[in-house]
């Protein structure tokens, strides 16, 4: 019977990770945090490659409003759209939910944001969250409301679920959460990468790991952002859970450490 750290270290190699027929994100849950995700046009882009998406399901999130309003397959603006191709691109079987904290009223409060974590955590019952937005130091001085947020960050890390968050584009001079709060969460930075699979461990000011920062969809998908680097990384850890479903966030987080250092062999 092999032993499950020879198991564990066998997914380590790069290349096993690039090859493997069974790294699709089949079977993971991930939400997107974001501005809504235009349905139809990811599920033509996909057709045209040959390639069937699970579709995509998803909520409305407002601040008077306990339960999300429906989603119907729109996005309200295109960055979520973006956010939610990159991760297709790399793990395309995996179920997204499109959670728009944006909505008709075009803007976002941290209350929103929460209320969306929880929602995605205790009722879609997600592996994996993406959080390609910020708000800054400046933005968030009120320590209650912070605290609020890290709390519902810390619910995520205690029931296993993997949050990435994206780093302020200007940082280490602009510091933004919920990209500070980490370790609770994983949080990225942008650099460009010849391989999208490629990634960097770079603490920086709280912030970790560095990511592909550019998309390939929507009219920003090539401008470099963390908002583009953190679901790289999001997709790869649905690779990784398509083969090891049961990781905990703290293993995750220790397995791409060690993917890094693979890679830089």
């Amino acid at each position: 019977m092999p032993d499950v750290f020879d198991e564990i270290f066998a997914l380590l190699d790069p290349e096993r990770l690039l090859r493997d027929p069974r790294a699709t994100g089949e079977g993971v849950r991930l939400a997107v945090i974001d501005s809504g995700v235009e349905r139809a046009v990811l599920e033509e882009k996909f057709r045209q490659i040959g390639q069937a998406i699970v579709p995509v399901e998803g909520g409305i999130f407002v601040a008077d409003r306990t339960e999300p309003l429906p989603y119907e397959g729109k996005q309200s603006t295109p960055h979520g759209t973006t956010v939610a191709d990159i991760i297709l691109t790399l793990a395309p079987r995996v179920q997204l939910f499109s959670a728009d904290i944006f909505g008709p009223q075009g803007s976002c409060e941290v209350d929103v944001v929460i209320k969306a974590l929880h929602w995605a955590i205790d009722v879609w019952h997600c592996k994996v969250i993406n959080l390609s937005l910020g708000v800054t130091e400046q933005r968030l001085q009120q320590l209650p409301k912070r605290q609020q947020f890290l709390r519902a960050v810390e619910d995520g890390y205690y029931k296993d679920v993997l949050i990435f968050a994206a780093a302020h584009n200007d940082h280490p001079l602009t510091r933004s959460y919920p990209a500070l709060f980490s370790p609770p969460l994983i949080s990225v930075d942008k650099k460009l990468f010849a391989d999208p699979l490629h990634f960097a461990y770079e603490l920086c000011d709280q912030v970790e790991f560095q990511a592909h920062g550019r998309g390939y969809l929507g009219p920003f998908a090539q401008e470099p952002a963390t908002s583009w680097a953190a679901p790289h990384l999001a997709g790869i850890a649905a690779r990784l859970l398509s083969l090891r479903p049961q990781l905990k966030p703290f293993e995750m987080k220790t397995i791409l450490y060690w993917l890094f250092q693979a890679q830089k062999k």
